[in-house]
Formats: structure tokens, C-alpha cells, sequence
């Protein structure tokens, strides 16, 4: 089983339930955690994690690069690069690095062969652990200013997918980014469930929206978690929602100070204060997932 945590909307604390619902279920079922926002991980701090056990680079990325030397400074270059990526230093045209997508325009106007070339570099960095736990934790960080987020996350979970054979794991568990983007489609793309976390306000019922229909996508079936219950008191879009497709509601978070304090103390709030209103409903919803999902 292969589950998706999404959210559409960043800040609803879909990591924070992630990491709750991981922790809750790790003792009955052999799992591993896969952080797909590779842009700003964050579920190895949720659980404590110092150090990485193996890293990998990914090389795909291309970016654009100009041999001052046979240049012949005509400018047709930075004319018509489309994401205004060339620039003029030291009488010499350089391209930034930060800005460029290596989508060859500038070598294909060119009117010198060979001067500007399409070189390969590091998109980012795929990482590998065993938590204090007990269980395997796959997270990546993208390099500033790359491409290829989706790849990152598609050879996170491939990598995820080679522990499971190995080790005999069941079911990965899948944090995915904020947004509906690369990101989040390679998280979403496999997966046999998606479980959506959404707050009640009208920005985060438009984005679980535009998540959801990248779920419909790949023809998931999706199950519905409304954290900071009582945030916006009266609200009931998310109901209204729920209720128009179809999607099961397996639970309601009240808001709870305690989940930032266990931030601080980098563990799920469910083990830094299993007593708070917050642990207890999530103890809840880990068992429905346990009933209606994992059953």
C-alpha cells in the first residue's frame, strides 16, 4: 500500500500529521516515510533525525554555458534567450546559472558553432536513513534554483520501493509538497490512496480543490482530514466539499499549541504530548486509516 498525504495549500500542518500518523502506525505495520517536498524538507526534523546514512546526487539538469574565448560578443544570445538569462560582465556575455533552463535557444541562434554548450549539473540530492524509530526515511533537497523537482521525488520512491523488496516493508507513506505541481504529481502518481489535509478557511478548500483533481487524475480514491478544526468557526465549505464528491471526512483536528512546542522538540506531537486534544484525535484517525485503509 502506498499512501499520499496531500494538501494543496502549504502551512494546513500536513507534515505534522503525517509524521503523527507515521509514528502511530509504524509499531503494527512495516513501513517506510518518503519527504516528497524536495524543495523544503521537513519531516526529518519532525522526527529527530542528525545524521544521513547514504546520499545520492541526481545529475539531469542542464544549464548554458558560453566560451568567452570564440565569442564573438554579437548579443543575438541575450536577445533572445526567453528567460533573460544573459548578461554582460566584464565585456564578456555570461549566462546565470540561478535563472537558466538549459532549454538551448541561445545555442540554437548562435551564429558560431560550438561556442555555447549545454552542460549537465546537479539537480539535488536524494538521502537515506534509518530513524530512531526504526524505520527507513527517504528525503531529498533540491538544489537552489533546478529543475527536476518531480524527478527528485519519482527516484525517492524508486529508491523507497528497492528497500521494500529488500526488507520485506509493506506500505510507504508519501509527504508531499504543497501546491499541485511536479512535485506533487510524482508523489501522487502510484499511489493506491490519497489522504488530504485541509484547514477550514477558503484558501485551503480552493487548493484541497486543485489537489483533488489531480487525484481524480490517477483515479485514487481520497479520504479527507480537516486539521485546526476550530479555527474559523462556522465554515462549512470543506463539509460542503466533502460531501459533492463523494470523499470521506476520517477526521477533525482542533487547533493545539502543543503541535508547535513538539515542533520545537523535533518529534510528532502524538509522542511529545500523547495526552493533548490534538494526539488524541489523531490517535483517532489512525485508527480508521488502520480499519478502512490498511485493513
Amino acid at each position: 500500500m502506498q499512501i499520499a498525504i496531500a494538501s494543496g495549500k502549504g502551512g494546513v500542518g500536513k507534515s505534522s500529521v503525517a509524521a503523527a500518523l507515521i509514528y502511530l502506525l509504524k509499531d503494527d505495520y512495516p513501513l517506510i516515510a518518503v519527504d516528497a517536498d524536495a524543495d523544503a524538507p521537513n519531516l526529518d526534523l519532525l522526527f529527530g533525525v542528525e545524521r544521513w546514512e547514504e546520499e545520492k546526487e541526481l545529475v539531469g539538469a542542464k544549464v548554458a554555458k558560453i566560451n568567452s574565448e570564440t565569442c564573438i560578443k554579437c548579443g543575438i544570445c541575450a536577445e533572445r534567450c526567453p528567460y533573460d538569462c544573459i548578461k554582460i560582465l566584464d565585456e564578456n556575455y555570461v549566462v546565470n546559472e540561478l535563472t537558466c533552463e538549459g532549454c538551448g535557444v541561445c545555442r540554437l541562434v548562435c551564429p558560431v558553432n560550438g561556442v555555447i554548450t549545454l552542460e549537465e549539473v546537479r539537480s539535488g540530492v536524494i538521502r537515506k536513513t534509518t530513524t530512531k524509530y526504526g524505520f527507513p526515511l527517504i528525503s531529498a533537497q533540491l538544489d537552489v534554483g533546478r529543475p527536476n523537482s518531480g524527478k527528485l521525488v519519482t527516484e525517492e520512491k524508486e529508491w523507497a520501493k528497492r528497500i521494500m523488496k529488500e526488507k520485506g516493508i509493506e506500505h510507504m507513506i508519501v509527504d508531499s509538497a504543497a501546491g499541485i505541481g511536479c512535485q506533487v504529481i510524482a508523489s501522487l502518481g502510484g499511489a493506491d490512496v490519497a489522504i488530504l489535509v485541509a484547514e477550514p478557511t477558503p484558501a485551503s478548500l480552493n487548493d484541497v480543490k486543485r489537489v483533488y483533481r489531480v487525484v481524480q487524475h490517477f483515479r485514487e480514491p481520497a479520504y479527507l482530514i480537516i486539521n485546526k478544526l476550530d479555527l474559523n468557526p462556522g465554515f462549512k465549505g470543506l463539509y460542503e466539499f466533502a460531501k459533492e464528491e463523494d470523499i470521506p471526512i476520517i477526521g477533525e483536528i482542533p487547533y493545539d499549541r502543543t503541535i508547535p512546542r513538539s515542533m520545537t522538540m523535533l518529534k510528532p506531537v502524538v509522542e511529545a504530548f500523547p495526552e493533548s486534544k490534538s494526539s488524541k484525535a489523531l490517535k483517532g484517525i489512525a485508527e480508521v486509516v488502520k480499519e478502512q485503509i490498511l485493513k
